[in-house]
């Protein structure tokens, strides 16, 4: 054999180099679509199978597709993020747990306790604790709750809210990590249906009304709690918004999707405190029928005034279209505009010429003890003639903006 035919012959014999390249390629892809797909500490749902839970179309609604927004939305805002919400090794599990099945905890919460004994309790009693790190490979259907029984522990749960015989903050804290549970229990059994829609409508507005009410609390770690509520209060609105896209029909929306939307718009009012994308990108996905609508059209029209510094029209605007819970985030934000509309008064007025607290009362919409109380919140003297009217000297040089949350004062004219 010459030489020419012995190199023809070993270029047959050795592998092509497309061959060594794209078959483990091949089998990486194969290997990849067989494994379960694993979701991210950012999701706080997951679209649910049929084939794994058994659940028919109609009673939960799978969407064919999850917006990237959604985990990047949330990665922003989840930067201290501690928790895994049980959706490690994806799967699907019915629940069969009843409620009042705790275990054998060393102390119970004050509102399990039997008799008052916090190593008691009873079936009516405890409720399910929220567990921090949890794997679908270790979760039975017994450690789950169905959604009937998680219904009727939401429901349970915000009853406590009307109880007058605790702290709020102590209320608070039971049902803060509750809630948290179910909203676990939910995500580990991939419901995404109407029912779900209306409990999670139901806890965003538990985390709203808490906003307001832990800031009247004196407790020494109450800015720890307002924060760790802001933060659920943030989860829980975004996982809102999935299950909303997730199961709209053509050409239709929830009916209270639109005030529900308006919250994000209400808690971004100040540009400083974003952390997440801008408003305008977000605007771009929501329906344009909630756009129109006047929850919406509200929330916008606040947002551009409080921007603008017009802190007359703001308020006018708060007091007359605000609903309850749209207040309960809008309230801070009042008082940093009268903050502002004293700095513009001071400021611009002549020297010679004393405001009148009863005029700035009315300009401010809030009581005239209250203004004088704001207007030393803010490092600035007021006056009292004879005639016990009290005014405020302009050009004081002692201005300055309260530090921390500043005291809630009514609004006067407030429509709720």
């Amino acid at each position: 054999m010459d030489d020419s035919t012995r190199r023809r012959q070993q270029r047959r014999n050795q592998p092509s180099s497309s061959t060594s390249s794209t078959a483990p390629t091949r089998f990486r892809s194969q290997k990849f679509s067989t494994n379960p797909t694993k979701t991210t500490q950012s999701s706080n749902f997951i679209p649910r199978s049929n084939t794994t839970t058994g659940t028919t179309r109609d009673s939960t609604r799978n969407p064919a597709h999850i917006p990237n927004w959604k985990s990047e939305a949330n990665a922003a805002t989840n930067k201290h993020e501690e928790e895994t919400e049980a959706r490690e090794d994806v799967g699907s599990i019915i629940g069969t747990r009843r409620e009042g099945t705790e275990g054998t905890p060393t102390r119970f919460s004050f509102f399990e306790r039997l008799n008052g004994d916090p190593r008691k309790t009873s079936p009516a009693l405890a409720v399910k604790k929220f567990c921090r790190t949890i794997s679908l490979k270790y979760v039975q259907s017994s450690d789950v709750r169905p959604l009937a029984v998680l219904e009727n522990t939401l429901n349970y749960l915000l009853n406590l809210l009307d109880s007058s015989e605790h702290p709020f903050e102590v209320i608070h804290d039971f049902i803060f990590d509750r809630t948290r549970s179910i909203r676990q229990d939910l995500s580990m059994q991939n419901i995404v249906n109407e029912r779900a829609i209306h409990m999670y409508e139901k806890m965003v507005k538990f985390h709203v009304v808490s906003h307001q009410r832990l800031r009247s609390c004196s407790s020494s770690s109450i800015s720890s709690l307002q924060y760790l509520n802001l933060e659920q209060l943030t989860k829980t609105l975004t996982s809102l918004y999935i299950m909303y896209e997730a199961n709209h029909d053509n050409n239709s929306v929830y009916e209270n999707e639109a005030q529900f939307r308006s919250f994000y718009v209400l808690l971004h009012l100040d540009s400083k405190n974003q952390q997440t994308e801008s408003l305008s990108l977000w605007f771009r996905r929501v329906p344009s029928l909630i756009m129109k609508a006047k929850e919406m059209c509200f929330a916008r029209q606040v947002l551009r005034l409080y921007r603008m510094g017009n802190y007359k029209r703001f308020l006018y605007t708060v007091s007359s279209e605000a609903s309850y819970l749209q207040y309960c985030i809008i309230e801070p934000y009042v008082n940093e505009v009268r903050a502002l509309a004293i700095s513009y008064i001071n400021n611009c007025c002549y020297k010679v010429h004393p405001y009148p607290l009863e005029q700035l009362s009315k300009l401010l919409m809030m009581k005239e003890l209250d203004v004088e109380s704001l207007c030393h919140s803010c490092g600035l003297e007021t006056l009292t003639d004879n005639g016990e009217n009290k005014s405020l000297p302009m050009k004081q040089t002692t201005f300055s903006f309260p530090k921390g949350s500043l005291q809630s004062y009514k609004l006067i004219g407030l429509q709720q």
